[in-house]
């Protein structure tokens, strides 16, 4: 193979976009960014939006960026989280701007819906982790609040699909990202609409599940026409960020797991196929889809999501301090002991992260923190636990231990934050890629035209392309 194949990869995160450029040479793939802009939710009345129109314009701004350096492009890929949706009318007309999954709506919502439908049920079905914002929970609040909305709606798209919707024209339900629903059936595949259908939801609005590495469609004459590009295959991806993520981690055996190091922190292991018992309904384990149909059996942690809002918290009341420094300062706490739960809804969405952790400690009694260090030593203390807890009930799960933590994502640049890891759980860390999505996205396109075998081969690219370093709590 001696030309370059360039890739585009779409990441929509928690605060931000980024168009990356990936470049495959045959051996290696090296990731550029090349455009970045805000992703921000927007505050209507109470109601938390995306921002999907600005997003899609800069969506496209990046493309014309792209056409302006004339080089042949092979195909595009997007992923971003999952559970949110767009809702098309019969027009295909975007109904309502997507609400963000952080709204308030859905809260109590899971015991209306154990009213209707046994929570067992859904679970043994989908195997799916209950979390208030689950699309399933969504959908059902959109329906008993909201059924207008409902009863126009002729497509739902999840946010992926609905970017890939405006660029082809075509509509499909991408596997991963179908998956986070909790109305996908686990082991058929597929939509669950039994569920669906005791719910009274209305069936006809779920499209065809698609696995990651096929080909959507092409970009439409009109986008073609206003940013310079030619009629570029779109590829359904991992279009669930955390599995491009997942598919990104070069996991080394199977006694390996990964962890997603971001907003949200995501723990687990693959597995051939969906693993629902007794085990993983009682510490909340979540079968997600992955690439090449591997099952994603994992966690969700709220993660760096509590640092990111300590930051914004001292930001705001006039203390001036970045990541690095909330790092340093919590490695040399006075008071190491504070701890908190990342996932008590105290944390979920604060007014002020630190006025919330301090309330938690003194509500717990471990008395009142008030250095910066010791506030962000409870936070950093409160997810490694989460962490070790998570890998000892997967290792009761899956019945074997777990040597290796592969640790990706953002995170991973807090060296102190996996020091920690490894100290606390007793396990070898082993970090990188940090653009994990990035680069799970842009072997499925890979995988998709045919220059990569498989996930197998385009993990071990990933790991020649990258640089990884160990931790352990022997160093």
């Amino acid at each position: 193979m001696n030309d370059i194949v360039y890739n585009l990869a779409f990441d929509f995160g928690a605060s931000s976009g980024r168009l990356m450029l990936s470049k495959f040479d045959g051996e290696k793939i090296d990731v550029e960014e090349v455009y970045r802009f805000p992703n921000e939710p927007v505050k209507i009345g109470q109601t938390l939006y995306w921002d999907f129109l600005r997003l899609f314009h800069e969506l496209k701004n990046g493309l014309k960026l792209i056409s302006k350096r004339k080089i042949k492009i092979s195909s595009i890929g997007i992923d971003t989280w999952g559970v949110d949706y767009g809702l098309l009318d019969k027009n295909d007309q975007l109904i309502s701007n997507p609400i963000h999954y952080r709204d308030q709506r859905t809260n109590g919502i899971i015991k209306d819906v154990e009213k209707i439908l046994p929570l067992e049920k859904i679970y043994n079905v989908t195997g799916i982790q209950f979390m208030e914002f689950n699309t399933i929970f969504q959908l059902y609040c959109d329906l008993t609040r909201r059924p207008e909305l409902l009863n126009n709606a002729r497509t739902l798209l999840f946010m992926p699909d609905l970017f890939n919707f405006y660029l082809t024209h075509e509509k499909y339900n991408e596997y991963t990202v179908a998956s986070t629903s909790q109305m996908l059936d686990a082991e058929k595949k597929d939509w669950a609409i039994d569920l669906i259908k005791k719910l009274n939801l209305p069936e006809g609005i779920f499209q065809k599940i698609l696995m990651p590495g096929k080909i959507i469609g092409y970009l439409s004459k009109e986008i073609q026409e206003e940013t310079g590009l030619s009629d570029i295959p779109v590829i359904s991806v991992g279009s669930h960020d955390t599995a491009s993520a997942v598919a990104g981690t070069p996991i080394e055996n199977g006694s390996s797991a990964y962890l997603i190091c971001g907003t949200w922190s995501l723990l687990g292991v693959e597995s051939e196929s969906p693993i629902i018992n007794e085990n993983t309904k009682k510490y909340n384990f979540t079968n997600e889809g992955g690439v090449e149909g591997f099952i994603r059996l994992l966690k969700n942690i709220n993660g760096l999501w509590i640092i990111q809002q300590l930051k914004q918290s001292w930001n705001s009341s006039g203390i001036k301090i970045g990541f690095p420094e909330i790092s340093q300062m919590a490695s040399k706490a006075k008071h190491e002991e504070f701890i908190i739960n990342p996932d008590d809804k105290l944390f979920m969405a604060p007014l002020n992260m630190v006025e919330a952790i301090k309330q938690y400690c003194l509500q717990t009694g471990q008395g009142l923190p008030e250095e910066i260090g010791d506030i962000a030593r409870a936070a950093y203390n409160g997810i490694v636990e989460q962490y070790r807890n998570c890998v000892n009930n997967l290792e009761e799960i899956i019945g074997k231990d777990i040597d290796t933590i592969h640790m990706v994502g953002g995170g991973i640049q807090d060296k102190f934050l996996c020091k920690l890891t490894a100290d606390t759980t007793g396990k070898t860390v082993v970090t990188g890629p940090i653009e994990a999505s990035v680069y799970g996205n842009s072997i499925v396109q890979l995988i998709g035209l045919g220059f990569i075998k498989d996930l197998k081969e385009g993990r071990k690219i990933i790991k020649i392309s990258i640089e990884q370093e160990r931790y352990s709590i022997f160093n």
